[in-house]
């Protein structure tokens, strides 16, 4: 058993050892090490190059999880990321070979490149922890998370994500340039480290991982809080800016990033802070613009921040 101490402590350790290679982007991290105490999927849009992809694989190694990477293309199929049964002559019969899907953090790189079909195949692993190859179902290692990336440009080509599946993560996060501080920081540990590769030490288990994700159950939230929440996503469906505000998932996502944001910083108890800091992240990504504003620089970001700035905050017990 993981007390909620010890998950701060363990969650400061996995940060600090993958911060070693990652630089400057300690809040994103929190965000994504709490989606995966919060048994939720992250969506990472960003630019190329700014290191999506050796911060999912740096943390999955910090976790001590089990990893593997998909680069989506149009020419993939469902086959190739979930497996499917091969004929083994010794044995007589036909045998399931597992896909890459079958790891504990799955990244699934440039996702919006693959065709929807494919897409589709990520359904149901991302919302049962299991998949369904030729009427077999075969449940996936525990924890499971996805990570996906995707890039906001070179959009000729790709096929977007449905609000479906977008609905899936339980948060979106952006990395963002480096400041030229950080930049030079960059530069500096890549000559002292005199190679290409980096690892990075385990400092957890998938057993430990697990009994973290159990102690945030212990968090507490004032039922003043949780109305605040209900609130919140409630005006994101009345907003005339909106086409469709958030659904009862989002609801959920704001509840379980904000008991994860509380145990991240060794609280036993949610406040308001955590809500509105999280807000974003779970909330943003599930919201579609008015047709009219597709054409002006609105952003779903700026929409919850504007919801949020207008919701009354409840005083709760100190």
């Amino acid at each position: 058993m993981v007390t909620l101490p010890e998950v701060k402590a363990k969650a400061e350790a996995v940060l600090a050892e993958v911060e070693t290679v990652i630089v400057g982007k300690h809040e994103p991290l929190m965000l994504i090490l709490g989606a995966v105490l919060a048994g939720g999927h992250v969506l990472i849009e960003d630019y190329p190059g700014l290191a999506k992809t050796l911060a999912a694989r740096c943390l999955a190694q910090a976790l001590g999880l089990s990893f593997r990477r998909i680069q989506f293309t149009p020419d993939l199929l469902p086959a190739d990321i979930l497996g499917t049964h091969i004929f083994r002559r010794e044995e007589g019969k036909f045998l399931f070979q597992p896909g890459p899907i079958f790891a504990q953090i799955v990244l699934a790189d440039e996702i919006n490149r693959a065709t929807p079909k494919t897409q589709s195949a990520l359904l149901e692993a991302m919302q049962e922890n299991q998949v369904t190859v030729e009427g077999n179902t075969y449940p996936l290692p525990q924890p499971f998370v996805v990570l996906a990336t995707q890039n906001p440009i070179e959009y000729e080509g790709t096929f977007p994500l449905p609000e479906a599946q977008v609905d899936r993560f339980l948060i979106r996060v952006r990395f963002g340039y480096p400041n030229p501080e950080e930049e030079v920081e960059i530069l500096s540990r890549r000559i002292a480290r005199r190679a290409e590769e980096v690892e990075v030490r385990a400092v957890t288990t998938a057993a430990e991982v697990l009994a973290m994700r159990r102690a945030l159950e212990e968090v507490y939230v004032e039922p003043a809080l949780l109305r605040y929440m209900a609130e919140v996503v409630a005006r994101t469906r009345r907003h005339p800016a909106l086409a469709l505000g958030a659904s009862p998932r989002g609801t959920l996502a704001l509840l379980k990033m904000s008991r994860a944001w509380a145990a991240l910083h060794g609280r036993d108890f949610v406040i308001p802070d955590d809500i509105k800091r999280v807000a974003i992240p779970a909330l943003a990504h599930r919201l579609i613009l008015s047709p009219e504003l597709w054409t002006r620089e609105t952003r779903p970001e700026d929409l919850v921040a504007e919801i949020l700035a207008g919701v009354p905050v409840p005083k709760v017990p100190a």
